[in-house]
């Protein structure tokens, strides 16, 4: 709303601009007696239309780039700097030649031309390079990148593997994800390649992927996007999960995974990563040492003696002296609690009441 307040008192104040210095005696009004003052009307009018046009570019690109404006304006004023410098080694051929309004009137006059077409070149090709190499210099001065030091809604980079899994789209779905989510277009590329696959496993997981895509795309209340995050040549050779590391780098973000070797290797580049595992074990219920839980003992373990069950959320159970009681629902005695990256683990003993009442 404050945008659009302030594009109407832009094109107010153009309006008045042009009621004001056209009215009959304005100072932009036409004047058939000097010519001058039609050019000088006719200029005045072109920065109007400059002025207009920067109205509708506004408009008309709503998302606009930092950096692509950082490079843009960092290259045109490298490029007027070059082409002034070269107007000066003009005006210096012209004096060396001896070309003056007397001698080569042509010549003489083509000279505001000629100066005008070098600072249009010099800022067109200041801009472009700019704009491809602004990557790979970054120690010159108009390349510095200044690190995001405050903690507002940076971009969250979804990986391959967060996305089959699906649980980031009912995450999403309860708005508690308030950032914009990025999949850059090399991770789109992975997925359908996967979707592609030969092997039916591998397909059907590609596919899954890419429907979890569309489910979360077709949420209005999810921030969603397909970014062609341009990385260096050395940077797009990399294996996807580097390649998605440094392209959270490069547009301060932070990784979504449920990868654990993804996970640290963003951990060692500095990169900040939301596991989806930590996440989900976060939210599961905590058990002291010492509580009580009922389990069904599904399967023995792996020492003499233990047996293995479940909780609701899936959670393993390892019971000491539950190998007796197997496909049996006993009371559990929590004896500890063991929390990694790849899930959480509960170890207990059975409570000797429902050994006793079992016999």
């Amino acid at each position: 709303m404050v945008f659009w307040v302030i594009r109407l008192l832009y094109f107010l104040l153009i309006i008045a601009i042009l009621l004001f210095g056209f009215r009959d005696g304005g100072p932009f009004a036409f004047r058939q007696a000097d010519s001058l003052d039609e050019h000088i009307t006719m200029a005045v009018v072109g920065c109007l239309a400059v002025l207009l046009l920067g109205l509708a570019i506004d408009m008309l690109v709503p998302r606009k780039n930092i950096a692509a404006l950082a490079g843009i304006f960092f290259g045109l004023i490298a490029g007027l700097i070059i082409g002034l410098a070269l107007n000066f080694v003009i005006d210096f051929f012209y004096e060396i030649y001896g070309i003056t309004e007397s001698t080569k009137p042509d010549l003489y006059i083509a000279r505001n031309g000629i100066k005008l077409l070098v600072n249009l070149f010099c800022c067109y090709l200041a801009i472009t390079w700019v704009m491809q190499t602004k990557d790979d210099f970054r120690f010159i001065i108009p390349y510095v990148e200044f690190s995001k030091q405050t903690k507002g809604n940076c971009p969250l980079l979804l990986d391959t593997s967060v996305i089959i899994d699906g649980r980031i789209a009912d995450i999403a779905s309860t708005k508690v994800i308030t950032s914009p989510m990025v999949i850059p277009r090399f991770v789109l590329n992975e997925l359908q390649n996967i979707a592609d696959s030969s092997d039916r496993l591998r397909r059907n997981r590609g596919r899954r992927g890419l429907d979890v895509l569309n489910k979360m795309q077709s949420n209005p209340d999810i921030d969603l996007t397909i970014q062609d995050i341009s990385l260096i040549s050395k940077e797009a050779a990399e294996p996807v999960d580097h390649k998605l590391v440094s392209a959270a780098l490069k547009v301060a973000g932070k990784v979504v995974t449920n990868d654990y070797n993804l996970n640290k290797v963003a951990s060692i580049r500095g990169v900040d990563v939301i596991n989806i595992n930590d996440l989900a074990n976060a939210m599961k219920s905590v058990l002291l040492p010492g509580e009580l839980m009922q389990v069904k003992v599904v399967k023995p373990g792996d020492q003499p003696g233990q047996g293995v069950g479940y909780m609701d959320d899936g959670t393993m159970v390892v019971i000491e002296q539950g190998r007796d009681f197997l496909h049996r629902d006993v009371e559990v005695v929590v004896t500890s609690v063991l929390q990694t990256s790849a899930g959480r683990m509960i170890f207990g003993k059975v409570e000797n009441d429902s050994i006793s009442h079992n016999h």
